[in-house]
Protein backbone atom coordinates (compact mmCIF):
# COMPACT_ATOMS: atom_id res chain seq x y z
CA UNK A 1 0.00 0.00 0.00
CA UNK A 2 1.41 3.40 -0.95
CA UNK A 3 1.76 6.33 1.42
CA UNK A 4 -1.05 8.13 -0.40
CA UNK A 5 -3.44 5.17 -0.20
CA UNK A 6 -2.64 4.62 3.50
CA UNK A 7 -3.35 8.27 4.29
CA UNK A 8 -6.49 8.26 2.17
CA UNK A 9 -7.80 5.13 3.93
CA UNK A 10 -7.28 6.69 7.37
CA UNK A 11 -8.07 10.34 6.71
CA UNK A 12 -10.11 10.60 3.55
CA UNK A 13 -8.84 11.95 0.21
CA UNK A 14 -8.86 15.67 1.04
CA UNK A 15 -7.07 15.29 4.38
CA UNK A 16 -4.58 12.86 2.84
CA UNK A 17 -3.70 15.39 0.12
CA UNK A 18 -3.29 18.09 2.79
CA UNK A 19 -1.04 15.79 4.84
CA UNK A 20 1.18 15.15 1.83
CA UNK A 21 1.38 18.89 1.15
CA UNK A 22 2.38 19.48 4.77
CA UNK A 23 5.00 16.71 4.55
CA UNK A 24 6.48 18.41 1.46
CA UNK A 25 6.66 21.76 3.32
CA UNK A 26 8.30 20.16 6.36
CA UNK A 27 10.92 18.35 4.30
CA UNK A 28 11.86 21.62 2.60
CA UNK A 29 12.13 23.55 5.87
CA UNK A 30 14.11 21.07 7.98
CA UNK A 31 17.81 20.63 7.25
CA UNK A 32 18.69 16.96 6.80
CA UNK A 33 21.56 14.84 5.56
CA UNK A 34 20.93 14.26 1.85
CA UNK A 35 22.51 12.65 -1.18
CA UNK A 36 22.39 14.24 -4.63
CA UNK A 37 20.92 11.97 -7.28
CA UNK A 38 20.14 12.41 -10.95
CA UNK A 39 17.48 11.10 -13.29
CA UNK A 40 17.37 11.27 -17.07
CA UNK A 41 13.85 11.93 -18.36
CA UNK A 42 12.05 12.56 -21.62
CA UNK A 43 9.53 15.29 -22.37
CA UNK A 44 6.46 13.41 -21.12
CA UNK A 45 8.03 12.64 -17.74
CA UNK A 46 9.34 16.19 -17.40
CA UNK A 47 5.84 17.55 -18.04
CA UNK A 48 4.49 15.32 -15.24
CA UNK A 49 7.27 16.47 -12.89
CA UNK A 50 6.47 20.10 -13.72
CA UNK A 51 2.80 19.44 -12.88
CA UNK A 52 3.90 18.61 -9.30
CA UNK A 53 5.72 21.92 -8.99
CA UNK A 54 9.01 20.05 -9.46
CA UNK A 55 8.51 18.23 -6.17
CA UNK A 56 7.91 14.59 -7.19
CA UNK A 57 8.45 11.99 -9.88
CA UNK A 58 5.33 10.53 -11.52
CA UNK A 59 4.12 6.97 -10.92
CA UNK A 60 5.72 4.31 -13.08
CA UNK A 61 3.80 2.90 -16.01
CA UNK A 62 2.64 -0.73 -15.81
CA UNK A 63 5.69 -1.92 -17.77
CA UNK A 64 8.10 0.05 -15.53
CA UNK A 65 8.51 -1.92 -12.28
CA UNK A 66 11.53 0.10 -11.14
CA UNK A 67 12.33 3.79 -10.69
CA UNK A 68 16.07 4.17 -11.16
CA UNK A 69 17.77 7.38 -10.06
CA UNK A 70 21.48 7.41 -10.89
CA UNK A 71 24.47 8.52 -8.84
CA UNK A 72 26.34 10.70 -11.31
CA UNK A 73 25.50 13.54 -13.63
CA UNK A 74 27.69 11.96 -16.34
CA UNK A 75 25.68 8.73 -16.30
CA UNK A 76 22.38 10.64 -16.41
CA UNK A 77 23.67 12.76 -19.30
CA UNK A 78 24.75 9.64 -21.19
CA UNK A 79 21.25 8.13 -20.88
CA UNK A 80 19.51 11.42 -21.76
CA UNK A 81 21.78 11.93 -24.77
CA UNK A 82 21.97 8.35 -26.07
CA UNK A 83 18.51 6.98 -25.23
CA UNK A 84 15.97 9.74 -24.58
CA UNK A 85 16.89 11.72 -27.71
CA UNK A 86 16.16 8.65 -29.84
CA UNK A 87 12.63 8.19 -28.43
CA UNK A 88 10.27 9.98 -30.83
CA UNK A 89 7.24 9.15 -28.62
CA UNK A 90 8.89 11.22 -25.88
CA UNK A 91 9.71 14.25 -28.02
CA UNK A 92 13.23 13.11 -29.06
CA UNK A 93 14.59 15.15 -26.18
CA UNK A 94 16.42 14.15 -23.03
CA UNK A 95 16.73 16.10 -19.80
CA UNK A 96 18.91 15.55 -16.78
CA UNK A 97 17.23 16.24 -13.46
CA UNK A 98 19.05 16.68 -10.16
CA UNK A 99 17.53 16.31 -6.71
CA UNK A 100 18.34 15.63 -3.07
CA UNK A 101 17.08 12.61 -1.11
CA UNK A 102 17.36 11.89 2.59
CA UNK A 103 20.27 9.50 3.19
CA UNK A 104 18.28 7.84 5.95
CA UNK A 105 15.65 6.83 3.40
CA UNK A 106 18.18 5.59 0.84
CA UNK A 107 19.88 3.40 3.46
CA UNK A 108 17.33 0.64 2.83
CA UNK A 109 18.31 0.35 -0.84
CA UNK A 110 21.46 -1.03 -2.43
CA UNK A 111 23.20 0.58 -5.37
CA UNK A 112 23.63 -1.44 -8.55
CA UNK A 113 26.42 -1.23 -11.11
CA UNK A 114 25.01 -1.69 -14.60
CA UNK A 115 27.92 -1.78 -16.99
CA UNK A 116 30.77 -0.47 -14.86
CA UNK A 117 31.42 1.51 -11.73
CA UNK A 118 30.58 4.77 -13.52
CA UNK A 119 27.08 3.45 -14.22
CA UNK A 120 25.59 3.14 -10.76
CA UNK A 121 21.95 3.51 -9.82
CA UNK A 122 19.39 2.80 -7.14
CA UNK A 123 16.51 0.47 -7.93
CA UNK A 124 13.37 1.76 -6.24
CA UNK A 125 10.34 -0.54 -6.65
CA UNK A 126 7.48 1.30 -8.35
CA UNK A 127 5.19 0.67 -5.39
CA UNK A 128 7.63 2.56 -3.12
CA UNK A 129 7.88 5.69 -5.30
CA UNK A 130 5.35 7.71 -3.26
CA UNK A 131 7.45 7.20 -0.12
CA UNK A 132 10.61 8.00 -2.08
CA UNK A 133 9.05 11.25 -3.33
CA UNK A 134 8.21 12.33 0.23
CA UNK A 135 11.93 11.97 1.02
CA UNK A 136 13.04 14.34 -1.74
CA UNK A 137 14.38 17.51 -0.13
CA UNK A 138 13.97 20.69 -2.15
CA UNK A 139 13.01 21.02 -5.80
CA UNK A 140 13.81 18.73 -8.69
CA UNK A 141 16.04 20.78 -10.98
CA UNK A 142 16.55 20.45 -14.74
CA UNK A 143 20.28 20.86 -15.28
CA UNK A 144 20.76 19.74 -18.90
CA UNK A 145 18.83 19.29 -22.12
CA UNK A 146 19.78 17.19 -25.17
CA UNK A 147 18.13 17.13 -28.61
Amino acid sequence: MTTVSRLTAVMGPDDAANSLAIAHLIRKACPVDTLTLYRPVGQKELDLIAATGFSAYPPRLSWQPIFYPVLTEDYAAFIAREWNTKDADNGSVGYVTRFQVRRSHLAKYETHEVGGRDFTEYWIPAEELDEFNVNIVGPIEVIAEYR
